[in-house]
């Protein structure tokens, strides 16, 4: 059995991050409060949340639609800002994710346990890395090829040095840095790890059970809609991970109104009867013999 070695650098990256966010909740209770800097912390955490979950996600690893330069610039600037590898990593772990899911070789593998799909395989080396030959498709694109060579330096303005400069507006610069910089960061961190660890223990198995991706309405209100993981793995070509009308998914809105104003294009998604023939055939699993 291959013995995990910790990263030291990812390791005081992320533990000095929640330190700095603890300290932004003492800061707000007890130094200085801003509601403007709470706002800007909650626009900061829309705009990176978007760019995770409709750019790094359903754009750069699933090709579930088409974007204009524009948009695939803003995903990648607030995608940097959050702190989760560039979209050419991201992407190659999660293609990897997705082809070996549940077992030793998937980067978050859920079958490990809650603490290592969540933050443990962050904070450990492994012993392969993703490789970039499930990402050639991406390499072509110049934004990401640029993302991916500036990505320290473009998180640090967009994350850390942008925020600070606009607290200069009403005075208080501290405030929206640890706002929008580290109390955004840890609560943006916290619910893209739900997706690898939550949504794949909470919730229930509609369309397939080849996997332990679960769907939950819970999940998906905390992680911009992801959280119809089952769903998602089943047809992960799909623009949407909640299908209905009615299931809570503000990336899909949000993908729906870039292509209506025509920001994006060639929108994927699974026709009806597909779908129906997924659920038949669970559903058929629990089916007296």
């Amino acid at each position: 059995m291959t013995r995990l070695k910790l990263n030291p650098l990812n390791t005081l990256f992320v533990g000095g991050a929640h330190l700095v966010a603890i300290f932004g909740i003492v800061y707000l209770a007890a130094i200085e409060f801003s509601w403007w800097s709470v706002g800007l912390g909650l626009l900061w955490l829309a705009l990176c949340g978007l760019s995770i979950t409709g750019g790094y996600h359903r754009l750069f690893s699933h090709g579930t639609y088409r974007a204009a330069a524009p948009v695939r610039l803003f995903y990648l600037l607030f995608g940097a800002a959050s702190a989760q590898k560039s979209a050419l990593k991201w992407s190659a772990d999660h293609r990897e994710h997705h082809a070996l899911t549940d077992h030793d070789e998937d980067p978050y593998n859920a079958k490990k346990g809650f603490w290592w799909s969540h933050i443990g395989w962050v904070l450990f080396d492994r012993p392969r890395k993703a490789a970039f030959d499930r990402v050639r498709d991406l390499i072509r694109d110049p934004l990401v090829r640029f993302q991916h060579r500036y990505y320290i330096l473009l998180a640090l303005l967009v994350g850390a040095a942008l925020p600070t400069l606009i607290g200069f507006a009403w005075g208080d610069p501290i405030g929206a840095l640890l706002c929008a910089g580290f109390l955004r960061l840890i609560l943006q961190w916290h619910a893209t790890f739900c997706v690898n660890s939550v949504a794949h223990i909470v919730g229930n198995q509609p369309y397939s059970r080849s996997t332990s991706a679960r769907d939950s309405w819970i999940t998906a209100l905390i992680t911009f809609g992801e959280g119809y993981h089952n769903y998602h793995h089943r047809f992960q070509r799909d623009y949407r991970n909640g299908v209905r009308w009615y299931h809570w998914d503000p990336t899909k809105w949000f993908v729906w109104f870039l292509s209506k104003v025509g920001l994006a294009r060639d929108l994927r998604w699974m026709r009806r009867p597909v779908i129906e023939r997924a659920k038949e055939n669970v559903r058929a699993l629990d089916a007296p013999k």
